[in-house]
C-alpha cells in the first residue's frame, strides 16, 4: 500500500490518498508535481478519487498545495514507514 500526502497552505492537517499499486500513486504524484511547476496556471484544480468508495472525491486548487510526498505503508512496523526523511539507519 502506498500513500500520497499533500500539505495545504493554512491547514495544519495533510490530505492523504492511498493506492495499492506504486504506478498509480506515482502517476498522481507526477500530475501534482507538474501542476506545482506550472506558474502560468495557478487556478488549476486537481481531483483526487478514493479507490475504495467510488463516490468519494476531493478537489484541491494547485496553488494551495505547498508540498507533496509519497511513501510506502508497511504492515511490519505497526502500520507505516515514517513520512518524510529520517536519519535512522
Amino acid at each position: 500500500m502506498y500513500s500520497l500526502e499533500l500539505s495545504l497552505r493554512y491547514s495544519p492537517f495533510p490530505l492523504s490518498v492511498q493506492r495499492k499499486e506504486y504506478d498509480d500513486v506515482k502517476e498522481i504524484y507526477e500530475e501534482i508535481k507538474a501542476a506545482l511547476n506550472d506558474e502560468n496556471d495557478s487556478s488549476r484544480l486537481i481531483e483526487l478519487k478514493c479507490e475504495k468508495v467510488q463516490d468519494k472525491f476531493i478537489t484541491v486548487r494547485s496553488r494551495e498545495i505547498i508540498s507533496v510526498q509519497m511513501y510506502e505503508k508497511s504492515s511490519i512496523a505497526g502500520g507505516s514507514k515514517k513520512p518524510g526523511f529520517s536519519l535512522d539507519i
